[in-house]
């Protein structure tokens, strides 16, 4: 969420006027990610004070636009806590701000787990799964644009920067998940619309009597329909990893997959999928860092991830492959 495009307390307070949503009282940027602009807007309307977050879209288009939003919106009438999108008197849901589409989201409540317990690998596991269920009938249909295509031609743009032992580990990776993508169990896995980059920044939980409860998923601008298993995957990449070594942390993994597969439980292609899906979404996020490290674009807030923390995940996922019956405590 690095800052681009600067907009000003009058233009966004107009936009949310324009919404219905009240009078701008506070405008702040974020600065959590890397993709878009973002800045949480803070309004008084009847003498109540609302929380939401201005997004500008510094590569999405227009036209693409309305696939993730529109989603959003089938998620949360469907009872998915998401943040639900504001739409003007025309019930267009994606506005020009500065010349570049914008949307108007809730803030969800509570903050971000870092730290995350079992407890909380388990709510997210079994929100996730009720996720991929909800978004069966979603009729619009865009593919993942950082799945294996994007990985393909963006390896040899960021070789050049690459170790030789590093340029080994990318291309023969690469060469492994264009080998999985061309077999028929992985055409059989089911798919649908997917958060794509479900990571612990991008879920929020509040307290309730005490003990944390799962509020929302936010930041949905790189979903698109893929395989439900990838999804899977990027998640336990993230929530049931040791950040500074990569390495599987095995009663994590456990909750998260037993609470998931609980509400839909996973297919037998699935599970013997499992590995080299782990592997696929390493790669796609090592791929994405090391773009993001060494063609930075330029934004007056920008905090860039280390591309090394995924290389290490990658390196695990494919020294130490683990079967889904022993991630799943079931081995």
């Amino acid at each position: 969420m690095a800052v681009y495009t600067e907009v000003s307390d009058q233009e966004a307070g107009a936009l949310l006027r324009s919404l219905k949503l009240g009078e701008l009282t506070s405008l702040k940027a974020c600065s959590g990610g890397i993709e878009n602009t973002n800045y949480f807007a803070t309004t008084e309307r009847d003498g109540l004070t609302h929380d939401y977050v201005l997004t500008l879209f510094e590569r999405l288009s227009f036209a693409q636009l309305p696939f993730y939003l529109r989603l959003m919106n089938h998620l949360a009438q469907r009872g998915i806590a998401v943040p639900a999108p504001h739409a003007n008197a025309k019930g267009e849901l994606v506005f020009d701000v500065k010349g570049k589409p914008a949307a108007v989201v809730n803030k969800l409540a509570g903050a971000s787990e870092l730290a995350p317990g079992l407890d909380h690998c388990a709510q997210v596991g079994a929100a996730l799964a009720r996720m991929h269920l909800a978004g069966r009938d979603f009729e619009l249909s865009q593919p993942n644009l950082r799945g294996l295509a994007w990985w393909n031609e963006t390896v040899p743009v960021v070789l050049p920067y690459l170790s030789d032992d590093q340029k080994a580990l990318i291309t023969q990776e690469l060469a492994y998940q264009n080998h999985i993508a061309d077999a028929s169990a992985f055409a059989a896995l089911p798919r649908g619309p997917i958060h794509a980059d479900l990571f612990r920044d991008n879920v929020m939980f509040d307290t309730v009597a005490g003990l944390p409860r799962l509020s929302g998923f936010f930041d949905f601008y790189f979903a698109g329909v893929d395989t439900w298993l990838f999804d899977l995957a990027v998640c336990l990449n993230d929530w049931c990893i040791d950040l500074q070594s990569g390495q599987h942390h095995a009663e994590r993994a456990r909750h998260f997959i037993t609470a998931y597969s609980a509400v839909r439980p996973l297919q037998s292609a699935e599970r013997e999928l499992l590995p080299a899906m782990l592997r696929a979404g390493a790669l796609r996020f090592w791929i994405s860092r090391l773009w993001d490290f060494y063609l930075p674009r330029e934004a007056s807030v920008l905090q860039a991830h280390d591309p090394g923390h995924f290389e290490r995940v990658l390196q695990q996922r494919s020294a130490h492959p683990l079967t889904f019956a022993e991630m799943a405590g079931l081995a």
